[in-house]
């Protein structure tokens, strides 16, 4: 056992027994890196993350490696879920090295944090087109020996890399709106759904900017970018056909292989996604989807006293990638009679989901339809689909009974708020009250556990960052809107003004990512990176906070972080959407103040609407809403129909 046997972690106690003597993150090692005059190797992941179990099985265990580790440098082991912080920034100096992010992350530092040599996974000999780790370490043995005065000239022009430029404002215009849609639909691979080619990532909060956008024109060709793409997904093996839920992403481009982890951020926005689909078009299969979404999160991610786990791991072993996902023949005949055999084969069993290094295993994804399925074989469309159906609860009961991939129940404040806002969400939509309660009582454990002395936490003994911020003062919000609660108001009210306190950038506008400087930076991000971005998520509640709070300061607020990034964002394209989101939010803005009892047909009636950026604040109970588009306030509305009306009538206004 090493160092990191008694951390909070469970990504870090997974290395507890490696051969490495590891470090967490602390200024205990670089202390003796700067005493024993040593390098220090960081290795950055995560608990989910396929590729860091392989680097751990194949280096971290080895003799030779161990020894060249623990004899010439000081190894440090960081969770990236629990200091994203510092995770960022060296993805960002590993990027200005030539090479791409991801995880593992192996970083190369001086003894005062600063990096000079990095990259990824890497195998411990040549393999893959890739050096061999062996190799890697030798090289950095000799070059911090030799070569020191260069190591710390280079590690200085890489933290200059790092450190953000001075921003260069723009106006907020139609144009900006127009441009987006643009570009993200320059970017639709109508083939297969989806934007660029793989690897493919869902993107959301392009999603959900595109969806909006249709609401206001009408335009069916963004109808049809958004239904192409949530159907594409839905029948990939990216979405798990047997117990609902999505994988992370998709290695091929047309949503067959993912990349197994399944994340609490990822299925959190996709539920948004699907169910503001539903309540937009009507199409009863995304209701489906998200409602398969949330029995993931409720079987899987959900802890029995309130909140939500991180995440489930790609695997159960590094040497069967998927393995607790996939199926092979034998597998299907030994579970199914023939009849479902023969349905599920055609419906979901295809050689295009082959595993690369197995291919006897394959991911199920929808392959054929039902109907055509029926014609094919001369049976009734409904008996097939009762026959698949029977086939997948049996798929899924055999599948429950193997060893099931680990799940990280660490409690983070940022994603259990993505998760409850998300939930109810669903709730508005769908009218279920046990995904209302489920939210609320989440939202209450996470006050309780991770909000000490009136101040976030990011997880138990980390302090928050933005997100943690943001996504709880949104998770509060959404609580308010649906239960007239005026406690959750007043939390939200109070973490905001934290939050500008702490993250404000006093010279430009928009929130910086922590509190205080991090390895020398403050870094202020727009992109979605690829879940919504928590800045433009912020924008979005300042100026729902000033509808519901009639506090213009929040909307002076939204208006110069929105001016901020303006510019910035027009190179972004699709990984902005979330920006062009709270663009739009500003332009549409729309309150209906609720002058009756929350639980009234005229209370869940505004509930139920699906018109984008709409903030929801309650009144004395008079019997009806007051709508107001932007400054200007209209007569009340005293009836469900005459609510839907004005809706309807309400765009031309704009």
């Amino acid at each position: 056992m090493n160092r990191l046997a008694d951390e909070r972690s469970p990504y870090l106690r997974h290395a507890a027994d490696q051969k490495i003597d590891w470090y967490p993150w602390s200024e205990e090692a670089f202390e003796r890196a700067r005493q024993e005059d040593k390098p220090v190797f960081l290795s950055s992941g995560a608990v989910w993350c396929h590729w860091c179990h392989v680097m751990a099985k194949e280096c971290f265990f080895e003799d030779e490696i161990a020894q060249l580790l623990n004899r010439h440098f000081i190894s440090i082991k960081l969770d990236r879920d629990e200091r994203p912080d510092i995770d960022r920034r060296y993805q960002q100096a590993v990027a200005a090295m030539g090479s791409a992010g991801g995880w593992p992350l192996s970083v190369f530092l001086t003894s005062d944090k600063k990096p000079f040599f990095g990259g990824t996974y890497f195998p411990p000999e040549d393999s893959y087109g890739r050096p061999g780790f062996k190799k890697v370490l030798r090289a950095i043995i000799d070059l911090y020996s030799a070569k020191r005065d260069e190591v710390v000239q280079y590690t200085e022009r890489l933290m200059d890399f790092i450190k953000p430029e001075p921003i260069a404002r723009g106006e907020i215009t139609a144009e900006l709106i127009d441009d987006a849609v643009q570009k993200i639909t320059a970017v639709f691979d109508p083939q297969n759904g989806g934007f660029g080619a793989a690897p493919k990532f869902p993107m959301p909060g392009a999603l959900a900017f595109m969806l909006n956008q249709y609401f206001f024109t009408g335009d069916e060709a963004i109808k049809y970018v958004v239904t192409r793409t949530l159907e594409a997904m839905a029948k990939g093996g990216f979405h798990d056909q047997l117990a609902g839920g999505f994988h992370r992403y998709s290695v091929d481009e047309a949503w067959i292989v993912p990349h197994f982890e399944k994340m609490a951020d990822d299925n959190a926005w996709l539920l948004r996604n699907y169910c503001d689909a539903y309540a937009a078009f009507g199409i009863m299969h995304f209701r489906t989807v998200a409602e398969g979404v949330i029995r993931f999160i409720k079987e899987v991610l959900s802890d029995a006293q309130g909140g939500f786990y991180a995440s489930q791991d790609a695997d159960v072993t590094p040497d069967d990638e998927g393995g607790y996902f996939t199926w092979t023949e034998a597998e299907l005949r030994n579970v199914l009679d023939d009849e479902e055999f023969m349905a599920i084969s055609l419906h979901l069993f295809h050689e295009r989901g082959a595993m690369h290094h197995d291919p006897s295993k394959r991911v199920l994804f929808v392959a054929g339809e039902e109907g055509d399925i029926a014609k094919q074989i001369g049976m009734d469309a409904v008996d097939i689909a009762g026959i698949i159906e029977r086939g997948k609860r049996k798929l899924l009961k055999a599948r429950a009974s193997r060893e099931t991939p680990f799940i990280d129940r660490t409690l983070y404040t940022s994603l259990n708020g993505m998760l409850i806002a998300s939930l109810l969400k669903a709730y508005r939509v769908f009218g279920n009250e046990e995904i209302k309660e489920s939210a609320l009582k989440s939202l209450a454990r996470i006050m309780a556990f991770n909000v000490h002395d009136n101040e976030p936490m990011h997880t138990s003994g980390i302090k928050a960052l933005l997100d943690d911020y943001i996504y709880l003062i949104e998770a509060l919000v959404a609580a308010y809107e649906t239960t007239g609660d005026q406690r959750c108001l007043e939390r939200a009210e109070a973490f905001m003004e934290q939050c500008i306190e702490r993250f404000w950038d006093r010279t430009e506008g928009g929130f910086f990512d922590t509190d205080t400087e991090v390895l020398g930076v403050r870094l202020k991000g727009i992109e979605d990176v690829p879940h919504p971005s928590a800045n433009a998520t912020g924008i979005m509640l300042l100026i729902k906070l000033h509808a519901i709070l009639d506090k213009p300061i929040y909307l002076r607020y939204a208006e110069t972080a929105l001016e901020a990034f303006a510019t910035k964002t027009k190179e972004f394209g699709i990984h902005a959407g979330t920006y062009f989101c709270a663009v739009d939010a500003y332009s549409n803005r729309f309150k209906l103040t609720v002058e009756a009892s929350p639980g009234s047909p005229l209370a869940k009636a505004a509930l139920s609407l699906f018109r984008p950026y709409t903030a929801i604040a309650y009144g004395k109970d008079n019997s009806r809403i007051i709508p107001c588009i932007k400054d200007t306030c209209y007569e009340p509305l005293e009836s469900q129909e005459q609510l839907y009306e004005f809706i309807e009538a309400a765009e031309k206004r704009f």
